[in-house]
């Protein structure tokens, strides 16, 4: 354990940055350029940097790497983040939501209008540090939504959705805190296009994923859980009817600490380091 300013970087290839946010960006500025870095922070993760010191509370102190940053959503970005020299790691509920949402949005299947998502995530997304509002005894026997309307990773979510449709696009997200220590679970009330039907969108998202280890869509009919992805760099989907006319349910399922945080940041720089892309992703699951 060294202090940065002390570490040796001569013999470094890479750097996992897990700084909170707002103290990562001096930091890899002052960094050796040829290191790899991939950076679990929000850092470098909104392209605008007004936006970032918006929602972030505090100024961009590294502007000028921002255009290099590649927003490393794995299956979604593969190629990018191949290339890349600095890679912004997702947030979690971002991740389990873009994966399912921005395929259906480019393929043009669903309406970037009336999309709300309620995600619901274990007591770790909140950190380990010593808060009142997570102490066992506040948490346990309960959900507790947070951030409503205000949390810090709708403009993340909704700049991977405008992305995908080339134009603005707002949603209605509300997370909730679960007792439970980890595991998360996301589920989008989507429009259908006019003539889709769910079997269109499944078979969409099957089609898409077919080649991917890590993104399962399961059997028809089928949920997926949180425990299923427990301790697994897997994110488990499914598309299911809703019983108002024209609308869709779109569930999905990671472990918010591994495909949501550290497993992708591994998966990111495996693909950055020209590794096998699973490497050191797949330990015996922890269920049951």
């Amino acid at each position: 354990m060294v202090a940065v300013k002390d570490a040796d970087f001569l013999n470094v290839d890479a750097v996992f940055c897990c700084l909170p946010h707002g103290t990562t960006q001096e930091i890899i500025a002052a960094l050796p350029k040829n290191l790899k870095v991939v950076d679990l922070s929000a850092d470098f993760r909104l392209r605008n940097t007004a936006t970032y010191e918006e929602w972030y509370n505090g100024p961009h102190r590294a502007p000028e790497l921002q255009p290099e940053a590649v927003y490393g959503l794995t299956e979604l970005c593969r190629e990018e983040v191949r290339a890349a020299r600095l890679v912004a790691n997702p947030g979690c509920y971002p991740t389990s939501i873009q994966l399912p949402l921005i395929p259906l949005l480019k393929a043009g299947l669903i309406e970037k209008d009336n999309i709300i998502i309620n995600s619901n995530s274990g007591v770790s997304g909140a950190g380990r540090s010593a808060k009142e509002a997570n102490l066992y005894t506040e948490i346990c026997e309960g959900i507790h939504p947070y951030g409503i309307t205000k949390h810090r990773h709708v403009p993340e979510i909704e700049q991977g959705l405008s992305d995908a449709v080339g134009s603005d696009v707002t949603i209605s997200f509300t997370p909730n805190l679960m007792p439970m220590s980890r595991g998360m679970m996301s589920t989008m009330f989507v429009q259908r296009k006019q003539g889709v039907t769910v079997d269109d969108l499944r078979n969409h998202l099957v089609e898409r994923f077919s080649d991917e280890e890590f993104v399962v869509v399961l059997e028809k009919d089928i949920a997926p859980h949180t425990r299923h992805v427990r301790g697994s760099n897997y994110c488990l989907l499914n598309v299911f009817e809703d019983r108002i006319p024209g609308r869709a349910i779109i569930i999905s399922a990671i472990d918010n600490l591994v495909k949501g945080a550290s497993g992708q940041a591994l998966q990111n720089l495996n693909l950055m380091m020209g590794c096998p892309e699973n490497c050191g992703l797949l330990q015996q699951p922890m269920f049951p």
